[in-house]
């Protein structure tokens, strides 16, 4: 600890009752007291509020790698007002190392173990408060369920985006590798390219660049109120993130002396704005499983239909990766989040009441924003890229429970096609790297659903091989999996029902006229409800692929898509 940080440091009220004062105060805990003794801590250090640093840290990926480095920071920030932090480790899947394999079944799983493991460790340790380090795109939601289950006064930071890299003279980020997997099997980019580009996409630690997943929950997480407002913005590597990191340290101390808690920051008009957020940047379709996700666990009442009602409203005026021109390092340098939420203010659009973790409300930290003189990343409302935000909820014969669709991008309002159908993902890119799929045909991958995958896998190696071929603009796709937040294009994800529980998507055959109509919001088959069913009756399931371990439980336990596949 520094000189400046001990001039710094606060003391807690005496009178304030501590979770942790059940596991620490009294002779009876003097066990308790011995053992925390052995490993480092003192009589001073749990005298004070224990605050677990929940980190995702791991070494396999860019996007957590740094997290250890923030750490020591929140700590510094923590113990400079008056707590003591104790850190602890959770799990991480790297959805872009492990995409197009069996090794992607993890990912979506991975937020459910991510949130079990912080909320037991901090309840069995009694910590007065969390603060919690994200990175990967599951990492991000599944600390904010697990703050939200637990209800003790607590933040999430997110690690920051990496730094765009540079190949042939222009930014790049890991979309534009897996789209030049797809050239380089078309013909279109040598062995020496596609190498060099692999070698200089990446060029340090933090999460994928564009408005992928990763940055999209961070930038819901600060309209939500969960992470303080423009810090999970600055990048992974700019020297101010360790002073933001440090800030978040002291800002938790803050919560719990002013007993403020994430039931009471996240509310349905808080989702409301997260939701705002995501539309009028051209978010992932990930956003909607996730928030999902976060109302199912604090108790608040959001549906899938939600998401388009607010869309409807929204404008989109976020030029970002993967539909627009820019990365997330862009939208920092040109005002950051700040600036969408003071956008959304103006427009009417934001509950400008709503709390967050710094002690604000959302329409105090949106009056905060500067805007970079002459930045084209962030339209001003006058002239949106379009009227209406970057993702829509279909139903229909197909998707009675609805899938969502991403319209940041492209402009393709209506597309009727035959099904080319696959039964996983595999065989599907197989069928596009030889030249099966061709321009007007609907490709449809199945039983890559939350139980039926099971873990719901993404299919950017698919889509970004579609792209990559020069098919990006003339097929359309549609799947009871997911999508990366990198894919464009006219994708469906999320079809629910999905194809192993019963759903309409395991009767469609092979030259079967699927359409696709966003203005109406449908999504159909040209089959009578009677044609479905009786097909559906013939169908004969395929033999569960995990029936033990991690993988077989979620399975059994897994919700519908259309409910934030969360288990129970």
């Amino acid at each position: 600890m520094g000189v400046q940080e001990r001039k710094r440091t606060e003391v807690m009220p005496k009178e304030l009752k501590l979770t942790s004062h059940d596991l620490l105060i009294g002779p009876s805990r003097a066990p308790a007291r011995a053992m925390l003794k052995a490993v480092g801590f003192t009589d001073d250090d749990l005298s004070k509020p224990i605050i677990g640093v929940a980190n995702t840290w791991i070494e396999v990926m860019p996007c957590n790698y740094h997290l250890r480095r923030l750490s020591e920071r929140v700590k510094a920030g923590i113990r400079a007002a008056g707590g003591t932090p104790i850190e602890y480790n959770t799990i991480a899947v790297s959805d872009g190392i492990s995409m197009g394999t069996e090794g992607m079944k993890a990912s979506l799983i991975s937020r459910e173990v991510i949130a079990d493991s912080i909320e037991l460790v901090a309840r069995g340790h009694l910590f007065d408060g969390v603060v919690a380090l994200s990175g990967c795109d599951k990492t991000i939601p599944g600390t904010v369920m697990a703050l939200a289950r637990l209800n003790r006064p607590s933040l999430m930071l997110y690690g920051g985006s990496i730094m765009p890299g540079t190949f042939q003279g222009h930014d790049v980020t890991i979309q534009d590798v897996f789209e030049a997997v797809g050239k380089h099997g078309s013909g279109k980019m040598t062995d020496a390219e596609l190498k060099d580009l692999e070698d200089h996409a990446c060029p340090g630690p933090g999460a994928c660049g564009g408005q992928f997943t990763a940055n999209t929950m961070a930038i819901a997480f600060e309209f939500l109120g969960i992470s303080p407002m423009g810090r999970n913005g600055v990048p992974a590597m700019d020297q101010h993130k360790d002073d933001v990191a440090f800030e978040c340290g002291k800002m938790v101390m803050d919560l719990i002396r002013n007993d403020l808690r994430p039931k009471q920051i996240i509310t349905r008009k808080s989702l409301e704005n997260a939701i705002a957020a995501v539309a009028t940047t051209g978010g992932s379709t990930n956003a909607v499983l996730h928030l999902l996700a976060i109302a199912r666990e604090s108790g608040i009442k959001l549906v899938i239909d939600d998401f388009d009602k607010i869309n409807r409203k929204v404008p989109l005026l976020a030029d970002l990766k993967p539909g627009g021109r820019f990365t997330a390092a862009d939208l920092y340098a040109a005002g950051g989040t700040t600036l969408v939420a003071k956008r959304l203010l103006e427009a009417g659009l934001l509950h400008g009441n709503q709390p967050t973790v710094t002690g604000k409300t959302i329409g105090d930290e949106a009056t905060r924003a500067t805007e970079t003189a002459g930045q084209q990343v962030l339209r001003p409302l006058a002239n949106p890229i379009k009227p209406t935000g970057g993702l829509v909820i279909l139903k229909g014969n197909l998707a009675p429970e609805g899938c969502v669709v991403k319209v940041a991008g492209h402009n393709i309002l209506k597309f009727q096609g035959p099904a080319k159908v696959y039964d996983q993902e595999e065989d599907a890119f197989v069928a596009v790297k030889a030249g099966y799929i061709k321009a007007g045909d609907v490709v449809v991958i199945r039983y890559e659903g939350p139980s039926g995958g099971p873990g719901m896998r993404e299919m950017l190696g698919v889509t970004a091989a579609i792209v990559g071929a020069g098919l990006g603009d003339s097929i359309a796709l549609l799947t009871d999996g997911r999508f990366s937040g990198a894919t464009h294009g006219l994708m469906a994800g999320h079809v629910a029902p999905e194809a192993v529980k019963g759903g309409p998507i395991a009767a469609v055959k092979n030259g079967d006229l699927i359409t696709f109509d966003i203005a109406k919001r449908r999504l159909d088959v040209k089959l009578t409800q009677k044609e479905i069913a009786a097909r559906l009756k013939k169908v004969k399931q395929p033999t569960p692929r995990y029936t033990s371990g991690v993988m077989g439980k979620y399975a059994r336990h897994v919700s519908s898509a259309s409910e934030g596949a969360v288990t129970s």
